[in-house]
């Protein structure tokens, strides 16, 4: 059996479906299993390729493959002079999903905006807390505070009206979380007491519809027939959950996927040499840290924090871990970005001074926890591994650490709930600024709603992303964000660990697959060789 026979029988076992030959499939090894399919409800890059980067669209999106903004779901936008006011032209004849749940009734339209943002915003709004959603994004970047009003003009334009100047608002409604529901499909919902399956049983504007999900195994998705943009090139798309990149990659050398993410850094060689794959690769838009939760007693003190970081080996780290697809990092920043201060020092190596001044802060032979993820990330290829090469750099200055680890859903509830002493996580840049970095991961809004790991509220550093915020000179954006960076690095809440280039393997009969420099993996425009 050749290569394309096996693929074929693969993807019809996979899929269910009678006749693969008929339609091109598209197989996708995915990672792990989305929490759901409602990207405001999540942080995770996982859920996000399951939901918002297939079933929805924005109202301006970014261009495949780029950091660009362009139209989606808006055709058009205007500014007022005084960057309070944002108003938006909605795109006519946008059909939603028709699925065995819901037969829409009618286009899309300026009641589907307000039921999104407004489910978010509003506390008193019929789906606020449906499946206990806590809208982490939204709260993190305080679009709460930023929003004063949303107006519905007429039937397609929606003005935003903020309560102060917001320098990336147009950049941050381009992100998953900012996804677009189906107004109509929630009234079906509520009128059947049925609320919870918006997010289960997704319905949206985007280029493929959701067919059928098993959680673990896989997830089936169809071409959405009507899409504004145009019907989709690939008529099927299926996400085969395989959490192991091990298993991934024969599963991509054997033509069982066409497509995976994360393969492990000791496979890149074998990679680059197989005739039938094509390794792509780029340079990566993240950073990999260990967050301190600087609520918990063992790290109120910022000495404890630098003594840590000083204890942990980042290049053995980079050397085992990352196998040389990465580099150190030290901000918190990806060196990619604009406003990245080249000038802040890197904590040092330095065991010795370490074991003192935990010493000093009196915290000489304490205990300890690590949190590591259960699965592959662009920014952390091999979390169990990280966590036990620090373990043991912890344990050389007599601090002794306990491994745990959950399931990633559980993994990150939990963590952002706070249970955590320490815990390594990362984070791939959502829209190319550096407030998407910054305040999202460690402001004092971001610390209310857990996406800030280390629960760290700074003042001065505070102080600095709101007045970037609130300017668009792009030089005194750089100068306050460059601050930031600086109070960072001496008030240390996180161990910035690495930056990691990112590689993707694609089968040759792959046509037009872009690496996304947001991490995503967006499948509308690819095509597969007859």
């Amino acid at each position: 059996m050749n290569t394309i026979t096996k693929l074929l029988a693969a993807t019809a076992l996979i899929a269910g479906l009678s006749s693969a030959a008929e339609a091109k499939t598209l197989v996708f090894c995915s990672e792990g299993s989305p929490e759901n399919f409602s990207a405001a409800l999540s942080t995770a890059g996982t859920t996000f390729d399951a939901s918002s980067r297939q079933l929805y669209n924005r109202l301006v999106e970014f261009d495949r493959g780029t950091t660009n903004i362009v139209p989606a779901l808006a055709e058009s936008y205007s500014v007022s002079d005084d960057a309070l006011e944002y108003t938006f032209n909605l795109r006519k004849g946008v059909k939603f999903h028709t699925t065995k749940e819901f037969t829409p009734t009618r286009d899309f339209n300026a009641d589907d905006v307000l039921f999104s943002f407004n489910r978010q915003w509003k506390e008193n709004h019929p789906f606020h807390q449906v499946n206990g959603a806590t809208y982490t994004y939204f709260g993190a970047m305080s679009m709460g505070e930023i929003i004063a009003d949303i107006v519905k003009v007429d039937d397609y334009t929606v003005k935003f009206v903020l309560a102060k100047p917001e320098a990336p608002f147009i950049a941050n409604i381009a992100m998953d979380f900012a996804s677009i529901q189906s107004a109509e499909y929630a009234d079906q919902l509520a009128a059947a007491d049925n609320k919870d399956a918006i997010d289960h049983k997704a319905v949206g504007t985007g280029p493929f519809q959701l067919v059928s999900y098993q959680q673990d195994a896989v997830i089936r998705y169809s071409a959405h027939p009507g899409y504004w943009a145009g019907k989709a090139l690939i008529d099927n798309l299926i996400f085969a959950i395989t959490p192991d990149a091990a298993v991934r990659y024969q599963k991509l050398k054997a033509g069982e996927c066409h497509i995976m993410p994360y393969p492990n850094p000791a496979d890149l060689a074998a990679m680059a040499k197989e005739k039938d794959i094509t390794l792509m690769k780029q340079e990566g838009l993240n950073v990999g840290y260990l967050a301190y939760n600087t609520q918990k007693e063992n790290f109120k003190d910022v000495r404890v924090r630098l003594a840590l970081n000083m204890a942990i080996n980042k290049q053995a780290i980079l050397d085992a871990v990352f196998q040389g697809a990465g580099k150190a990092a030290k901000n918190p920043l990806p060196p990619t970005i604009w406003s990245y201060n080249e000038d802040t020092p890197d904590d040092v190596y330095d065991p010795v001074a370490a074991k003192a001044l935990l010493s000093e802060a009196g915290k000489a032979g304490m205990k300890t926890n690590i949190w590591a993820m259960p699965v592959q990330r662009p920014y952390n290829p091999a979390a169990r591994r990280m966590a036990e090469l620090i373990q043991a750099d912890w344990a050389a200055i007599g601090v002794e650490a306990e491994i745990i680890s959950f399931e990633w859903g559980e993994y990150l509830t939990r963590s952002r709930a706070g249970e955590h002493e320490t815990v390594l996580l990362g984070w791939t840049g959502d829209n190319g600024d550096p407030d998407n970095f910054l305040y999202v991961l460690l402001s004092c809004a971001a610390a209310e709603n857990g996406s800030n790991r280390a629960r760290w509220c700074n003042a001065e550093f505070d102080g600095l992303l709101r007045a970037a915020k609130e300017t668009a000179d792009v030089a005194e954006r750089t100068r306050l964000y460059k601050e930031a960076q600086v109070v960072f690095k001496r008030e240390a809440p996180w161990a910035t660990i690495a930056h990691s280039l990112v590689f993707k393997p694609v089968r040759n009969e792959v046509v037009d697959f872009r690496i996304d420099p947001f991490g995503g993996h967006m499948f509308y425009g690819v095509d597969i060789k007859e």
